[in-house]
């Protein structure tokens, strides 16, 4: 399973993105879903999306994974107080959980690391309790996207709406809905088991 590349991995780390992140990013990625009840957060990376979940929503229990334990070890010490929060190291295409374990799983800004990002999803889906949400935001296809992953380096797999939406769809959720925004370069997404 592919980790950060050190640039990412700095950018992940900052102080800035986990500001951007509370202030603005979880809102908009949420796209007016509360996570309640058991949350799973698949490539949480340094943790700055689910330390603005755990202030946020309270009321829910979160698990933070990722494979990179450089992100692992900073999510931990990022989160540790947060007694709605727990960090493990999990690999996404074969998630530890029992399957209809989660009643929301977010992805942020990772699924384009993942090569097998279809076989992610299904692990996501498999987690999900009847009626449960899946629901995130990534990186479009574009000319950007390729470019600036192929100077730093990180291992990356840039997925299209259309690819996005059949992946979800073959991963068996319904009411999907794929939303492209910022001049085309990011799309938000959310589907249903």
């Amino acid at each position: 399973m592919p980790v950060m590349s050190s640039i990412e991995r700095a950018f992940c780390r900052s102080g800035p993105w986990r500001w951007v992140a509370e202030r603005y990013v979880l809102s908009w990625a949420l796209d007016g879903v509360r996570p309640t009840g058991r949350v799973l957060e698949i490539g949480g990376g340094s943790g700055a999306m689910a330390q603005a979940m755990a202030r946020g929503f309270p009321e829910a229990t979160i698990i933070v994974t990722d494979v990179d334990d450089v992100m692992v070890r900073s999510a931990s010490q990022l989160l540790r107080g947060m007694s709605n929060v727990r960090v493990e190291r999990a690999d996404v295409t074969g998630l530890p959980y029992d399957s209809a374990s989660f009643d929301v799983v977010t992805s942020y800004l990772m699924l384009h690391h993942v090569i097998d990002w279809e076989k992610a999803l299904v692990e996501a889906a498999r987690t999900l309790r009847q009626g449960g949400l899946l629901v995130g935001y990534d990186l479009t296809s574009t000319a950007l996207a390729r470019l600036v992953h192929r100077l730093d380096g990180s291992p990356h797999r840039i997925i299209s709406p259309v690819e996005l939406t059949q992946g979800l769809d073959a991963a068996g959720l319904k009411d999907v809905a794929v939303r492209v925004s910022a001049q085309g370069h990011v799309m938000r997404f959310s589907a249903a088991k």
